[in-house]
């Protein structure tokens, strides 16, 4: 008997399955198309009435089939099908220049760039925190219950706070919102460091002082190496809540353009798609800022010998 009848029959599905991105993505573009069914049953069922009653009221004759197509296609619907979401937020990207203030991709913009600031002094200030817990006992005692509380009252509550505050002391635009975003996104930085500068093992401790390194050494040769997987850990996380102070704050300052300006403006003259296409933007710039620093993990553990 040959070699050749002992082979397996090709199989492209065989194939196609055992492909690595298939295994890597199929997962979740089955879980996507899930969730847009479950949202167009949801549109349908929400938005029925509505349809159902503006035909009445305009004493138009109408069947089953109408409504359902007029439940896909409405004007301030309740809860917007999925492609008319995306037609909006198309629209709004591509259907204007990038600086018109109607579009979306402006408004992005200065969103980003309180998100961006506020990041960096979070990132600043938790790091910071989170040596000054490492080098005194009671620091770390007196300093981390105060910065749990912090995180225990709603943003909602305190961006008003912050803005009249800080518009009294001379200070608007851009500032106030970094400064929300910079309160919000310091936790897990600081926990997240703390845990990091703590992480090398005792034995290596131990040696670094058999070679008489110094608590400066101990810090840059071994404490920081061993807390990079726990900073890009806590930079993820970060990134995500200072974008979401920046959209928080640019609520109750009634800002022009931003975010949340299209937030507000949806929510005053219901307009329910632009709401859920200024959604979609967010969640679009949260997803490549969290990228970009997966990138930046990646080119950093390579330098540092990862594979």
């Amino acid at each position: 008997m040959t070699s050749s009848t002992l082979a397996l029959p090709f199989s492209p599905s065989r194939v196609l399955r055992d492909h690595p991105l298939v295994a890597r993505y199929a997962p979740v573009l089955v879980m996507v198309l899930a969730l847009v069914a479950i949202w167009y049953v949801a549109a349908v069922a929400m938005n029925w009435s509505l349809v159902r009653d503006g035909f009445e009221r305009e004493e138009t004759p109408y069947t089953m089939s109408d409504v359902l197509a007029g439940t896909m296609d409405a004007e301030r619907p309740l809860l917007p099908a999925p492609h008319q979401i995306a037609s909006a937020f198309l629209d709004s990207v591509f259907g204007y220049p990038p600086l018109a203030p109607r579009s979306l991709v402006y408004h992005s913009l200065v969103t980003l760039s309180a998100t961006l600031l506020g990041f960096l002094l979070g990132a600043l200030f938790g790091i910071g925190l989170a040596l000054l817990i490492l080098h005194s006992r009671v620091l770390e005692r007196s300093l981390l219950p105060w910065i749990i509380c912090s995180q225990m009252v709603p943003v909602l509550a305190l961006a008003p706070i912050f803005v009249v505050v800080l518009g009294a002391l001379g200070l608007h635009g851009l500032l106030p919102k970094s400064i929300i975003s910079a309160y919000l996104c310091f936790f897990p930085i600081t926990i997240g460091m703390v845990k990091g500068f703590a992480s090398p093992d005792p034995l290596q401790l131990e040696l670094m002082r058999t070679w008489s390194a110094t608590p400066r050494q101990v810090l840059w040769k071994l404490r920081w190496p061993a807390s990079v997987p726990y900073l890009f850990a806590s930079l993820k996380v970060a990134v995500t809540i200072s974008l979401i102070g920046a959209i928080v704050a640019e609520l109750p300052t009634g800002a022009e353009a931003g975010i949340g300006a299209r937030l507000l403006s949806g929510s005053y003259y219901g307009q329910t798609v632009q709401l859920w296409s200024a959604l979609v933007a967010a969640a679009v710039l949260s997803s490549a800022l969290i990228a970009l620093i997966g990138l930046i993990e990646r080119a950093i553990g390579r330098r540092m010998g990862a594979h």
